[in-house]
């Protein structure tokens, strides 16, 4: 089965906790690559001079392949995975959360500061919009002018997401389509195009007066 549906969050979120004069302060934000958390972390660093520890997490993508934890001077283990264990709890991907902690003057102990850490994270992520997004293959379409309507019809017919449109001696459209449902709304569109049933254009390699080409994923 193709994954291609996830919960993330929208913007940014907050939250504040505390214990024994020790305070947490939780930030909970949407990032759809790693690079987007340093600008955020420099910003932390800058508003709150005094703070000694910017703990944090992040999760980006549907499997669990890309992710990393940061104590930031915290006992091993005591900041960065349970802030991880409620993105995990809350099922969500696409988010980091980061917890600047201002000492108070009282040693928590590694218990304490698991639940002080998981509890801000936990509460900046439920104090967040919650979304759903959906993954997509992207193609490009050429043909010529005179298809151009007809084409646009099926497309918004069958729900098919026109990217971009640039127009020059012919037609190139940027189409998206969900991944999982994919291949079943390549062979529909084509059927269309040519009129014919979608068991004719199975066997069909290429579309007379269209060229399809699937844009890949970047790595």
């Amino acid at each position: 089965m193709i994954i291609d549906e996830y919960q993330t969050i929208r913007g940014r979120s907050e939250s504040i906790f505390r214990d024994r004069g020790s305070k947490f302060l939780g930030l909970a934000i949407n990032i759809d690559q790693k690079e987007e958390l340093i600008p955020v972390l420099d910003t932390l660093r800058k508003e709150h001079p005094k703070s000694r520890h910017h703990c944090y997490a992040y999760k980006i993508g549907v499997d669990d392949n890309n992710f990393r934890i940061n104590d930031d001077g915290e006992p091993s283990g005591s900041a960065g995975r349970p802030i991880y264990g409620q993105i995990l709890s809350q099922e969500l991907t696409h988010v980091a959360v980061i917890v600047t902690r201002y000492f108070g003057g009282t040693k928590l102990g590694v218990p304490g500061l698991i639940n002080a850490y998981k509890t801000a994270a936990a509460e900046a992520l439920s104090n967040a919009e919650k979304i759903t997004r959906y993954l997509y293959n992207n193609y490009t379409l050429r043909m010529d002018y005179g298809a151009l309507g007809p084409a646009m019809e099926h497309l918004n017919n069958l729900d098919i997401a026109i990217l971009e449109r640039v127009y020059e001696n012919d037609v190139l459209l940027t189409i998206g389509m969900r991944k999982s449902i994919t291949e079943e709304l390549l062979l529909r569109l084509k059927a269309k195009l040519l009129q014919k049933s979608i068991e004719e254009v199975k066997t069909l390699k290429t579309i007379p007066g269209f060229t399809f080409t699937k844009i890949e994923d970047p790595c």
